[in-house]
């Protein structure tokens, strides 16, 4: 499945494919191959778009927060690290085009690379499609992270903080099993479940199976952390 058939998948049918394949050519794929343009046009305005977003969702939250509270919260939920995270939830990373020294070097995984990948795939979308096809990958992924606005510790990548909860005691292990794969093959649901010394200790759901297990050790987390 390419990135045209994943979108498709979620009811975004694109106009210009190449711009949108062009959100995923990393600068160091474009050195390799004379003639491609990379993504780095595409992530301004990636990074505006995004910026419209967080804020037009963040201003009307009650209680009102402050000009500062506001600001604070846009930029933890736009950083590189949230933005990476988001990425892996989607599991865009296996669309990126990276040069051979990247891909030797772990490119598809770091997290200036996915941010800015994301950021990219968003300034495309809103050039071909509008905010419309935005929002409905904004509503996936950042959205669910507005419900707790006076937590300043918000954006959190779950599956490390279950792994780093749990492993104070070096003895316990974590592991995630697969429960179910359901619908068609370009729009699947993945479940998941986490499981710490044998006993299953939560359960998510998402699009890919890394969303999957983000969900469940975040219902796992904010269990054992009660």
């Amino acid at each position: 499945m390419d990135i045209i058939e994943w979108l498709n998948g979620r009811g975004i049918a694109v106009n210009d494919k190449e711009m949108i394949q062009q959100a995923f050519i990393h600068s160091s794929y474009a050195h390799e191959h004379r003639g491609i343009h990379d993504n780095e046009r595409l992530e301004f305005m990636g990074d505006a778009v995004l910026q419209l977003w967080s804020s037009a969702h963040i201003f009307p939250l009650k209680p009102d927060l402050s000009e500062g509270q506001m600001t604070r919260l846009r930029a933890q939920l736009v950083c590189e690290k949230a933005l990476a995270m988001y990425a892996r939830q989607l599991d865009l990373g296996r669309y990126l085009k990276l040069g051979s020294g990247e891909i030797k070097t772990g490119g598809r995984d770091k997290d200036a690379i996915l941010a800015d990948m994301f950021e990219a795939l968003l300034g495309a979308l809103y050039v071909d499609q509008g905010m419309e096809a935005v929002d409905s990958i904004l509503s996936e992924t950042l959205l669910p992270y507005l419900k707790h606005p006076g937590d300043v510790e918000v954006i959190r990548d779950y599956k490390t903080k279950l792994q780093e909860y749990v492993q104070a005691d070096d003895r316990r292990t974590v592991h995630y099993e697969l429960v179910s794969e359901t619908g068609p093959s370009n729009s699947p649901t993945f479940v998941m479940n986490v499981v710490v010394d044998d006993l299953i200790l939560g359960t998510g759901s998402g699009t890919s199976k890394k969303q999957a297990e983000q969900n469940a050790a975040r219902d796992a987390f904010e269990k054992m952390a009660k």
